[in-house]
């Protein structure tokens, strides 16, 4: 089962400066309890027996509500801060010092009307908040903004941007601590998918190995009868038409799905990178493409020629957006059109972005929203390194096998240009989604890595 989390807790805190009106602060506190609670959002928040109007504007409030968020901190996935008057800046980022909370922050600010510009109705929020952004950054703490500086709590922009907000934690809660499989050998041809666990490790990142000559010994030891055969039978069934593939081909197939599965439940693994040629054919007669496309259509995706980096690419994807994703190369130009490329691969696709599925010849990618994304270890300079942008899938007809999409991409020369001087891999992730400005906050703001942004 993936660990990408779906439903999500966020703490929340409420400003307040005593000399603009407190009464501000019991109205935030009522919107937001509303709007959270219709998003499916849990909140951590105080309540008005705990501060006054539980709002936070003093050390002692400060200390309050960081032990509620140390008491609740393995379920919290962000912060959100809520200024409904100018606030106090420092009691809110002594609040997260002292929580020692580790999460996404978003930081809105309400906006002043302009009949109600008096000494008992005016907020200064829209100033506030840039106290507050600045002693974020003295203490150290990084933090999302809103679309606007000022936005009402009711509104559908702050709606949006709560929403998206809720996307970069979900991304980012992923990534810390993920378990990566990777499953044999790096083909020897392949020295672009090599990649540093060392640098993996210092962002909390494990790979666990395992060698294809184990998985066959375990493939051999199951019976065709067993029930855990039969069930993995019936899921690649499913998944794809298989009407032209052999029965007895299908049974080893779900020997291998049974073998993969078990060791990633006992490993802990989120998401695998598999050595899918030329031994697998060699040793059993297979494919693994069709397993691969069911583990990620569980947001478990699973990347080709083990590369480790590409599956931690398809990993961050699915959780960015609880949809699964792919891998493909950039493989062909199309025609003489510089904005639209190829991408190809064999048959990994999940089936949900394929317009038929069917085992044996593959086929292309849905029309619509298209994000891709890619990691990379660079052991040359000793960091983490990543690029993501938007563009179309496509449904101008190609005629050749395998999975495959046309794209177009804006200013297609300059990214491939960037992606040959940067030394990246010729695999890239993808989904459909419009998740490139999520993808880069968090990678770039929360975890560390510096994301190039392509437009």
């Amino acid at each position: 089962m993936s660990r990408i989390p779906q439903n999500l807790t966020m703490g929340v805190i409420i400003g307040n400066r005593g000399f603009f009106p407190s009464y501000l602060v019991a109205e935030a506190r009522e919107q937001a309890t509303a709007l959270f609670a219709r998003l499916g959002i849990n909140t951590i928040m105080l309540d008005e027996t705990q501060t006054e109007l539980g709002g936070v504007e003093t050390r002692q409030d400060a200390k309050i509500c960081a032990e509620l968020f140390r008491a609740h901190r393995d379920d919290i996935h962000g912060v959100v801060v809520l200024l409904p008057n100018f606030g106090d800046e420092k009691a809110v980022a002594e609040t997260l010092r002292l929580s020692g909370l580790n999460v996404p922050v978003l930081i809105q600010a309400e906006e002043d009307n302009l009949d109600k510009m008096g000494l008992a109705t005016r907020r200064d929020s829209f100033c506030g908040k840039i106290s507050l952004c600045n002693n974020m950054r003295q203490y150290g703490i990084p933090f999302t903004l809103t679309t606007q500086h000022v936005c009402a709590l009711s509104g559908e922009v702050f709606e949006k941007d709560l929403r998206r907000f809720e996307q970069i934690c979900r991304v980012v809660s992923s990534m810390r601590g993920v378990r990566v499989g990777a499953i044999g050998a790096r083909p020897a041809g392949f020295n672009t998918v090599r990649y540093s666990e060392k640098l993996l490790e210092r962002l909390g990142i494990a790979v666990e190995t395992l060698d294809l000559s184990e998985v066959f010994t375990r493939v051999k030891q199951l019976r065709d009868d067993d029930i855990r055969v039969d069930e993995k039978r019936r899921l690649l069934l499913d998944n794809a038409d298989a009407s032209g593939i052999p029965a007895d081909k299908i049974v080893t197939m779900a020997k291998l799905f049974v073998v993969i599965s078990e060791w990633v439940i006992a490993n802990d693994i989120d998401t695998t990178a598999i050595q899918c040629w030329t031994s697998l054919q060699e040793n059993l007669g297979i494919n693994v493409c069709s397993i691969m496309s069911i583990m990620s259509g569980q947001l478990m995706p699973s990347a080709c020629e083990v590369d480790v980096m590409g599956a931690l690419s398809m990993y961050a994807l699915a959780s960015s957006n609880m949809s699964p994703a792919s891998i493909a190369d950039w493989n062909n130009n199309f025609g003489d059109d510089r904005d639209k490329c190829v991408l190809f691969h064999c048959g990994n696709f999940a089936a949900a972005s394929l317009e038929d599925p069917h085992m044996g010849t593959a086929d292309i990618m849905k029309s619509g929203n298209l994000t891709y994304f890619r990691l990379s270890t660079d052991d040359l300079t000793g960091e983490i390194k990543a690029y993501v942008g938007e563009g179309q899938s496509v449904d101008d007809p190609l005629d050749t096998v395998g999975c495959r999409a046309v794209i177009q991409v804006p200013h297609l020369e300059n990214l491939l240009a960037w992606i040959c001087r940067n030394g990246f891999e010729h695999h890239v992730a993808m989904n459909h989604s419009a998740s490139a400005e999520i993808l880069q906050e968090a990678f770039t703001r929360y975890l560390g890595v510096s994301t190039y942004l392509h437009r």
